[in-house]
């Protein structure tokens, strides 16, 4: 628990750079940091039965939230509901707005749903569904091992997703509950300051972590 309280800032993506070969990333700014008191989605796991308890340097906030699932009032939003109903996913275990790297290394605000059987990506300017991933499809999730928002979705047949938001505790959680829960595996959790990622069908990247002062520093480098 040291390293955990050791760990008390707050840290934010502000300016974004696009990257050619590569590019310096601060932490991403999303809306809806409450701070509340950190609950399991299951009553009886306790704190070090999260999928990267005990090596994770933990935010403050991220230490003491409740999880609510849905942030966003799927419900009342007739387009979301109608993206569902089509996919057959009635549901939902996580809705909230989050930050999309996209190949060319431009961030975009999308909505991440997750339900017992997919992750959605979607426009919220477009009211439109960008991709629909199976949660069978999903090998791993690769997070840093310091405290920041980035987390990414792996995923071999397709390719990978890298995003940010201030729940990432919260969406590890629940990917991890929902594979247990509908599959015969355990998806992995990665921890690592390096780790890469598919970007594009042909195209790979890195992204590395360090820890300065006042924050992390976050390059994505492409390969």
């Amino acid at each position: 628990m040291d390293r955990f309280r050791q760990s008390l800032r707050r840290v934010q993506i502000q300016n974004p750079v696009n990257e050619g070969n590569g590019g310096d990333v601060s932490e991403p700014s999303i809306d809806g940091d409450k701070g509340l008191p950190l609950r399991s989605l299951n009553d009886n796991d306790t704190e070090d039965q999260e999928p990267f308890m005990g090596v994770k340097v933990r935010r403050k906030a991220s230490l003491h939230r409740d999880y609510a699932g849905d942030y966003i009032n799927v419900e009342s939003q007739p387009f979301l509901m109608k993206i569902l109903e089509k996919q057959g996913d009635r549901q939902v275990l996580f809705a909230d707005k989050v930050l999309k790297f996209t190949a060319s290394g431009k961030m975009k605000r999308r909505i991440l749903l997750i339900t017992d059987f997919a992750i959605y990506i979607v426009d919220p300017l477009l009211n439109a569904l960008k991709r629909r991933i199976a949660l069978a499809a999903v090998d791993k999730l690769c997070l840093s091992e310091l405290s920041d928002n980035f987390f990414a979705i792996i995923v071999p047949s397709e390719y990978d997703l890298l995003m940010a938001s201030t729940r990432k505790t919260e969406i590890v959680t629940v990917l991890v509950d929902a594979t247990r829960s509908t599959s015969e595996y355990e998806l992995e959790v990665v921890l690592s300051n390096k780790f890469e990622y598919h970007a594009g069908a042909e195209l790979v990247k890195e992204v590395e972590f360090e820890e300065v002062e006042g924050g992390v520093k976050t390059r994505i480098i492409r390969k």
